[in-house]
């Protein structure tokens, strides 16, 4: 009989327990979860088992098995099969400290509620559910998360099925950084959407409302990110600064159709500018900027901007018109566009056309050294034709047309470059019994109004048989030269046939040595490579011949080891030069990254170099050529962890002085700290210095500043000085920038904008001059627009 007692014991328990969970439950004291899918349950489908020893596990009345104890769920798991289909109810989960109902199904839980439907939670005091329509209602203080968006007000009503709803006086904080609020009423519209009544809008964190929108009506699309206000009022520091009766905004940085924020500033040739931007997401591929730029001493200017993107092709257009220039009283005009397109099958295409309506429309409408400093507008067509041969090598063909639109400078007028109409390439390389064999073909119609017109072709075998291993190379290869040209003079009509063939033979070989290093507590790969580079090619005179794409290369590490001095095909050097080149690397044992690399180079020449740059035109000049070795050193990479250099030398020793120096050191203990100094010198050239910083004030105002300065002209080439204030939730910046546009011609801009996170950006941007005028500028606020993510900025 006392073995009996256990059983009896436990069958009561259970008894009580379905008693319990009838149509009038109540319990006190205690916390109970409910699921209510389908309906109240018995708590055993609700409740998980607690593994225990066998030993001290009782037995169920009915199969006298080991029976887990009972213990609340605290974290509920979704349901084992749920289903995506519409309509399908998902699974409800009531928890309070007392839960009643009664035959209306009519459920009432009461302290501490917790009520979990799908990513929706809601908590309160007291809530009413009723079951047949599938509604809770809670009166007094509620809070609702759903998606990490939180609502926190009072009186809420809301449907679990269609997830419409009210709440009262809603606080409001939306998921990541979609900003926060309050309102006189919120109105769920769905699962991410709401709609609100006298609502205040901000990213500013709590307790800070340096800006906020204010509407009388507001509509936030959480899951789209964007926002809708009507009747909106925009306040900085309290004070009102913008008004709109309809705005419609994306706080995620997301693609919108819509008006962006306009951009003013000020510049010394088109005096004050205000631009409003209409910005058209016309497709997930495809978009459109259309701004009206108005500018108080030229007039009014549409931009326009259209950009497409497919798999097989992409490009831009830029049109800008301006109808009346008030200065100049006449129309003017830029349009810019770049197309590329790939066919498959090793078939590619490109085209460019670029042209405005003046020679000095960049430097009357523009704003920066890139646009300001353009002489040559390209206009060209390509197409290309690539392919992989596998072990038979590889054939390449492309076909070019290019022109250019050339503006002058009045007072430093430069020669308009050939039109090439058109040009054919041909470059195959063909492996054979350990040999490579390459074949260089081109052909060209170079045309020019005023110089020396024709036609060239060039056919340039080569032969050459690798041999290498791990740590060593040597490369033999021999090769002839062969141009042809076929000429008019544009001043007699007068045609003229001319050749020159060039042998051409060099040797290439380098070493490899390498060992562990450890610095400090890095571990590095220290190389030592020694390379030596001849060439032979003799003398052939081509004085006579004209110059369509010649020109001398800079002395660098690359042209040591080339064959020829002059860049195209007009001009092959007679050489019997040879190139030593000692380079030594610090590689990061564990990434592979290169830290640093140091090389220094000797040319030898072994006899005086005849051939020059000049054509029939410039017969009577002397060029004065030598045999005396010229030296280069070179370093780059990290001198240190936050110090990077880069620069080189050359110096001529036939006349013991220098003649070109390119150096820049950065100095960048952390993202926001920089420092940059650089020096240029080419003899007879230039010679400038190069002085950039961004560096911190105060915890939140930053310093910039950049002024390249021409030593030889003795004036500033580009001043830039500015100052940039951030806070929790808005940042300001002013940016004052001086130019050199042209000979003995300078402007002044000032760039000045407001940036409220999430929302908008007022006024001019100067983010894009700071960026290309302070090497490693980096903007203190992580905001990317990367490919077609977010609108570019369309400004000169």
């Amino acid at each position: 009989m006392t073995s009996q007692i256990p059983r009896i014991f436990l069958a009561f328990l259970q008894l009580a327990l379905l008693f319990c969970l009838s149509p009038c439950v109540s319990a006190d004291e205690s916390v109970l979860a409910l699921r209510m899918d389908q309906g109240m349950r018995p708590a055993d489908e609700l409740l998980s088992p607690v593994p225990v020893s066998p030993a001290t596990q009782p037995l169920s009345p009915v199969t006298d098995v080991p029976m887990p104890p009972l213990r609340i769920e605290r974290r509920l798991a979704p349901p084992a099969a749920a289903s995506n289909k519409e309509g399908d109810e998902r699974p409800m989960f009531v928890k309070a400290k007392r839960i009643q109902g009664n035959q209306d199904n009519v459920m009432e839980a009461v302290e501490e509620v917790e009520l979990r439907a799908g990513n929706r939670i809601i908590w309160a005091d007291q809530m009413k559910y009723y079951k047949e329509t599938n509604e809770a209602e809670v009166t007094g203080k509620v809070m609702v998360e759903q998606g990490g968006d939180i609502i926190e007000g009072s009186n809420l009503k809301i449907n679990m099925d269609t997830k419409k709803g009210s709440v009262d006086y809603p606080n409001f904080s939306l998921d990541k950084d979609g900003g926060r609020g309050t309102a006189c009423s919120l109105k769920f519209e769905g699962e991410y959407y709401y709609r609100l009544r006298k609502a205040d809008y901000t990213t500013c964190p709590f307790g800070n409302n340096d800006w906020k929108l204010q509407a009388d009506a507001l509509e936030i699309d959480n899951k789209e990110k964007v926002g809708t206000a009507r009747n909106a009022k925009l306040t900085f520091k309290g004070i009102p600064i913008a008004y709109t009766p309809w705005a419609n905004f994306s706080f995620s940085g997301e693609r919108k159709s819509g008006i962006l924020a306009p951009v003013y500033g000020t510049n010394a040739r088109t005096g004050f500018e205000l631009t409003l931007p209409f910005y058209w997401n016309i497709a997930p591929n495809y978009d459109a900027t259309i701004s009206l730029r108005g500018m108080s001493k030229r007039g009014f200017m549409i931009q326009n901007e259209f950009r497409y993107m497919e798999q097989s092709f992409n490009g831009r257009l830029f049109a800008d018109i301006l109808p009346v220039d008030l200065d100049t009283h006449k129309a003017r005009h830029r349009i810019s566009f770049g197309h590329s397109h790939n066919f498959g099958h090793g078939i590619n295409a490109r085209l460019d056309y670029n042209r405005v309506s003046d020679d000095a429309f960049f430097r009357d409408l523009g704003n920066s050294t890139m646009l300001t400093s353009r002489t040559n507008l390209v206009q060209q067509g390509l197409v290309n034709y690539n392919t992989n041969l596998g072990e038979d090598g590889t054939l390449n063909f492309n076909a070019l047309v290019q022109r250019f639109q050339t503006l002058q400078d009045p007072r430093a007028t430069i020669v308009e470059p050939y039109k090439r109409l058109p040009q054919l390439n041909l470059n195959a390389i063909k492996p054979a019994f350990g040999f490579n064999l390459n074949f260089l073909g081109s052909w060209t119609n170079f045309s020019h109004p005023t110089l020396v017109s024709g036609n060239r072709l060039v056919l340039y075998p080569t032969i050459s048989y690798p041999l290498q291993n791990a740590f060593a190379h040597i490369t033999p290869k021999i090769g002839l030269h062969h141009t042809r040209y076929d000429l008019e003079d544009v001043t007699t009509a007068k045609g003229t046939n001319m050749q020159r063939t060039v042998p051409i033979v060099s040797l290439d070989s380098g070493l490899v040595f390498e060992r562990p290093l450890q610095l400090g507590n890095g571990y590095f790969t220290q190389t030592i490579e020694p390379r030596a580079f001849y060439v032979y090619a003799p003398f052939r005179n081509q004085q006579l011949l004209p110059n369509f794409d010649s020109a001398v290369y800079d002395l660098n590490f690359a042209q040591l080891i080339s064959e020829n001095r002059f860049s195209g095909h007009d001009r092959i050097n007679d050489a019997n030069r040879l190139a030593l080149i000692v380079s030594s690397r610090l590689i990061e044992q564990q990434s592979g990254t290169e830290r640093l690399r140091v090389s220094i180079g000797q040319l030898l020449n072994f006899q005086d170099q005849r051939v020059q740059l000049l054509g029939p035109s410039q017969l009577g000049i002397t060029q004065i050529a030598n045999r005396k070795p010229d030296f280069i050193a070179a370093i780059t990479g990290h001198l240190t962890p936050t110090i990077r250099t880069d620069a080189s030398w050359q110096f001529d020793q036939s006349k013991a002085q220098t003649e070109v120096v390119r150096s820049a050191i950065s100095y960048q203990p952390e993202l926001g700290k920089v420092l940059n100094l650089g020096y240029r010198f080419t003899r007879n050239v230039l010679e400038q210095v190069d002085l950039s910083a961004q560096w911190p004030i105060t915890s939140r105002l930053q310093g910039m500043g950049r002024i390249n300065y021409s030593l030889r002209d003795k004036a500033i080439l580009e001043g830039l000085a500015g100052l940039e204030y951030n806070s929790c939730c808005w940042s300001l910046r002013f940016v004052l920038q001086h130019l050199t546009t042209a000979t003995q011609r300078t402007t002044t801009a000032v760039f000045v904008q407001l940036e409220l996170n999430g929302l908008m950006q007022i006024g001019s941007n100067p983010l894009n001059v700071l960026q290309r005028s302070i090497p490693g500028y980096t903007r203190t606020r992580d905001y990317r627009v990367d490919g077609m993510d977010a609108p570019l900025s369309q400004t000169y």
